[in-house]
């Protein structure tokens, strides 16, 4: 491809006064990191980290100018490498793409041959955005627990944070993997949200912030997927019932823990820990494939909203105010 060639890219760059402006630019492939797989993005999904390095959080993206999105999906234009070919339909998430690696608010991308996995047939490229980091999060999951012994006639699954990205993909993804789904919101005007998606029951913030102390509490789920951290995950994992898994996928609240080994020693309770960034490329195509077929949430299309690049400033604008609802997906 002509380097020369030009194309748009969402820009966040770092002013002399140390304030952060943002805008799409022009931007030539020459541009673009030197790696082996270069990509013609087709969609984009917008993330909380993606707004976070937006606004200029030095803990996601050390150095600006920088392009964000952390979840792209795009046609293979070309590969210094034989893991793909030209025309190959891939999905780019994880590892530190969107981060301090220019990231899927542009055109094009150009990636680590390890980084793309091939799209599942079963699955179109909008689906693969609104499932986006969120889903994949979710679903390893839940394939994580089930590895260690989890499964629906055990009881409910606890999943906290529920109306989050993460959180809402666990709803229904669990729901239709046959759990009875316990979720944990703050927000009442979501309740009907939370049900549409497979929530069987739904109990308040506090119900899952035990403030008592108690080293055990008494059972109450079977499991947990937290996205919160603190105590919230404290009371996930003293109200476990026996032999159960508490998966750990977030720190909405704070990344502190503190608890006692009860729950461990005497009730046989697992702590797993998500980490998505760095999953094997065998695991990671494994987890895309369920996600494509049997754990594809059947509400997709009502999770998402499709915009332009266009429309991206103000997408994140409402992220970081706390306005931003559904799975926002920017279609090139």
């Amino acid at each position: 491809m002509n380097e020369n060639q030009e194309y748009k890219a969402f820009v966040v760059r770092e002013n002399a006064d140390g304030k952060f402006s943002r805008g799409i630019e022009t931007k030539k492939i020459s541009d673009l990191p030197q790696n082996e797989v270069l990509i013609k993005v087709k969609f984009a999904a917008l993330n909380y980290k993606d707004a976070l390095s937006a606004s200029g959080h030095k803990g996601i993206t050390r150095e600006y100018p920088h392009v964000p999105g952390v979840d792209a999906v795009g046609v293979v234009v070309s590969c210094k490498t034989d893991d793909f070919k030209e025309g190959d339909e891939v999905i780019v998430t994880s590892y530190d793409f969107g981060m301090n690696t220019s990231g899927g608010f542009q055109e094009y991308i150009n990636v680590p041959a390890a980084w793309p996995v091939k799209k599942p047939k079963k699955l179109s490229m909008e689906e693969s955005m609104v499932l986006g980091t969120g889903g994949f999060t979710a679903a390893l999951s839940l394939y994580k627990m089930e590895q260690n012994g989890q499964n629906p006639e055990m009881g409910p699954i606890l999943v906290t944070g529920s109306t989050g990205g993460v959180g809402s993909m666990a709803v229904s993804i669990l729901s239709q993997n046959g759990y009875e789904v316990i979720a944990a919101s703050g927000k009442k005007e979501a309740h009907d949200y939370l049900k549409s998606l497979g929530a069987t029951k739904i109990i308040s913030r506090e119900e899952s912030n035990d403030q008592s102390g108690k080293p055990l509490l008494r059972s109450q789920w079977a499991g947990a997927i937290d996205t919160v951290g603190d105590n919230t995950l404290a009371t996930c994992i003293k109200a476990c019932g026996r032999n159960g898994n508490i998966a750990v996928c977030g720190l909405v609240a704070s990344p502190k823990l503190e608890t006692t080994v009860y729950p461990f020693i005497l009730n046989g309770v697992n702590l797993l820990g998500i980490e998505t960034a760095e999953t094997p490329r065998n695991i990671r195509l494994k987890i895309w494939e369920l996600l494509a077929d049997s754990w594809k949430p059947k509400q997709l299309n009502e999770m998402k909203r499709i915009i332009k690049l266009e429309s991206l400033e103000n997408e994140i604008q409402q992220m970081l105010e706390g306005k931003s609802k559904g799975r926002v997906v920017v279609e090139f």
